[in-house]
């Protein structure tokens, strides 16, 4: 069956409400109506806040009777500045809730700007840090809208955020189960204006969390199997994506990958995110790029605990190759997406310092995705890992 952008529309309820599709941007003043929001606070960032998608979508909702207030200091990596920024601006709006409009860093914001504006002056952000569970005591955050103008991270339907802790440097995961945004609009005509090197970062990121998450050792066969479906789609659509960004059946195929692999990831991560969190944090590097260059010898030092999950993977993927290994051949498979996207094939390429390696290595070795890594890592073992990246020794 040929697919267009038509047949690749659905109201979805896993793992919330979904509304996928080409136009459903126009759904935004019934979402707040749905959730209750009655004056909500828009979340994105600086290149996108005047842009028509944003300026479109404040306007619909103005005119709907939902008032709108729009913030949109978050950086690139977004910091707890931000949120506690963003939470000020809320109180002042007298917002009741909010739509979190843009890429992974706009989203994550937006989700935690929710969680605390729901809690008292002296919460702690710290204290929702993954594995603490200290979220138990915490108030649930207020109705979250989350519309994604990238495909990579899935943070629209992830129950976590990323924020930069800017006293201590580390990029910290924040979890809390009332995070999952109550709905999100999944339109790719919101994605076709991203430029070609960020669509093929994104889509890398994604990637790298059905592949980590389908490796993970913790035994969960839903996720293995959304992550599975989630590697196709990247396999068969991220190439047109990139090269063709008005491809909307490629644009489209993304999106839900990029979801997928946020979904897939509540069973684990793993080494490619521990070493990505600590270089992004420090050089403020595009995540799913950092990802995509660690990727491969991630794989290669997991090898012994995952060949065989890497050979069904291939098979069932339809990858050929040199290599004489279903392994060999995933592994060249990434480097071969790196080198199509114009990737650098090593940290160097992202002026990682040699210097820091120490710092880096100790910063992945506790970081919370670290614990689902297939193999136990430790700072020694990450140090060679960062050594490998920087020099491009794959052996």
């Amino acid at each position: 069956m040929t697919l267009d952008s038509s047949s690749l529309r659905g109201n979805w309820n896993f793992p919330t409400t979904i509304w996928f599709g080409a136009g459903r941007i126009s759904t935004l003043p019934r979402a707040c109506k749905t959730l209750g929001i009655t004056k909500p606070l828009l979340v994105t960032d600086p290149g996108l806040v005047s842009l028509p998608m944003v300026l479109d979508a404040v306007a619909a909702t103005q005119a709907e009777g939902f008032p709108t207030t729009v913030f949109a200091d978050v950086k690139g990596n977004p910091v707890s500045r931000n949120v506690h920024d963003g939470v000020s601006a809320l109180r002042t709006a007298g917002c009741d809730g909010v739509i979190a409009f843009g890429g992974g860093s706009s989203l994550d914001a937006a989700k935690t700007i929710a969680l605390v504006a729901a809690q008292g002056d002296d919460f702690d952000l710290w204290s929702m840090e993954e594995g603490r569970k200290d979220w138990i005591s915490a108030s649930a955050p207020i109705p979250t809208i989350a519309i994604p103008t990238t495909a990579g991270t899935g943070s629209e339907v992830s129950r976590s955020t990323v924020v930069l802790d800017e006293n201590t440097g580390r990029k910290v995961i924040i979890t809390h189960p009332g995070m999952m945004p109550g709905i999100v609009i999944a339109d790719p005509e919101l994605t076709v204006g991203l430029p070609a090197h960020i669509t093929a970062a994104t889509g890398m990121d994604a990637l790298a969390h059905c592949l980590e998450a389908y490796c993970s050792p913790f035994h969960n066969p839903m996720c293995d199997g959304v992550a599975l479906e989630g590697m196709r789609l990247i396999r068969e659509h991220l190439h047109d994506a990139v090269s063709d960004g008005a491809n909307m059946v490629a644009r489209a195929q993304v999106m839900a990958a990029a979801s997928l692999g946020a979904a897939a990831f509540q069973k684990g991560l793993g080494a490619i995110h521990a070493m990505s969190h600590p270089v992004s944090a420090l050089y403020d590097s595009h995540h799913g790029l950092t990802n995509a260059v660690v990727m491969p010898y991630v794989l290669m030092r997991n090898r012994t605990a995952i060949e065989d999950k890497l050979s069904r993977v291939s098979s069932y993927l339809g990858l050929a190759g040199k290599a004489s290994s279903g392994f060999g051949v995933f592994v060249d498979w990434t480097l071969d997406l790196r080198k199509a996207f114009e990737m650098p094939h090593t940290l160097e390429g992202l002026e990682v310092e040699e210097s820091r390696f120490d710092d880096l290595a100790a910063a992945a070795a506790v970081d919370p995705t670290s614990i689902a890594n297939p193999v136990k890592l430790d700072a020694s073992d990450y140090r060679t890992l960062y050594e490998n990246a920087f020099t491009g020794a794959l052996g």
